[in-house]
């Protein structure tokens, strides 16, 4: 469904990790571009820059992977500087991230041929072509679609290290969410329901699913 050129920035490979360096994964760079704008919208360019600069960050070219470990830099630092906002904003970032994917990665016949499958098949199908590139959202770590509503990683790179209560992933929620109302159906939502950054858990897990409908009806 997905052309060759998935993959942000050029880079080649596929599975189910990211290409490794010698100092760690590698991620697209839209973890780290697509979130720029929405920081400006929220606290200027200025601002923007400000955070960048305290967590070591700089803006790449869109060219190729980036270290997994600079992605995840930015967003714990940005839950740090903006607690309140940080997992709205990860999550408006992880949208423009889905619509970067819809606009250059996914051709317009295959989007075409997605939106007339039923939605179970849509998902299904759109599941599997995720799972082929899942490398370029999940770094190193391993994805794995349990069904094609319920996704998996383990030793996610962009909580990497981090101890919380509630749940991080806002960004990947983000991505997922989009990709399914657009090429699925527009009522999908999805919800981190366990995070690799909690206490005892073993991977972050994401839930897809529609919204009910009125009623209680069931849908055909």
């Amino acid at each position: 469904m997905f052309d060759a050129n998935l993959s942000e920035g050029g880079a080649s490979g596929g599975g189910r990790s990211g290409a490794v360096l010698s100092g760690g994964g590698l991620i697209g760079p839209n973890a780290i571009l697509q979130l720029l704008p929405v920081l400006d919208r929220f606290g200027g360019p200025v601002w923007r820059g400000g955070v960048l600069a305290e967590a070591g960050i700089a803006v790449p070219d869109g060219n190729a992977m980036i270290p997994e470990a600079e992605a995840a830099r930015l967003h714990r630092h940005l839950r740090m500087v903006a607690p309140e906002a940080a997992a709205q904003l990860a999550r408006e970032a992880g949208v423009e991230t889905a619509n970067y994917i819809l606009a250059y990665r996914i051709p317009p016949l295959a989007q075409w041929l997605l939106k007339g499958l039923p939605p179970w098949a849509a998902a299904r199908a759109l599941a599997r072509a995720i799972e082929r590139h899942a490398w370029t959202f999940a770094g190193s770590g391993a994805f794995r679609v349990v069904t094609p509503w319920v996704f998996e990683i383990a030793r996610n790179p962009l909580i990497a290290g981090e101890e919380s209560e509630g749940c991080l992933c806002h960004w990947h929620r983000g991505v997922f969410t989009q990709l399914y109302r657009t090429l699925v159906a527009a009522d999908c939502m999805c919800e981190e329901t366990q995070c690799g950054a909690q206490p005892g858990a073993a991977c972050c897990r994401f839930e897809l699913r529609r919204a009910p409908l009125a009623g209680g009806a069931r849908r055909p």
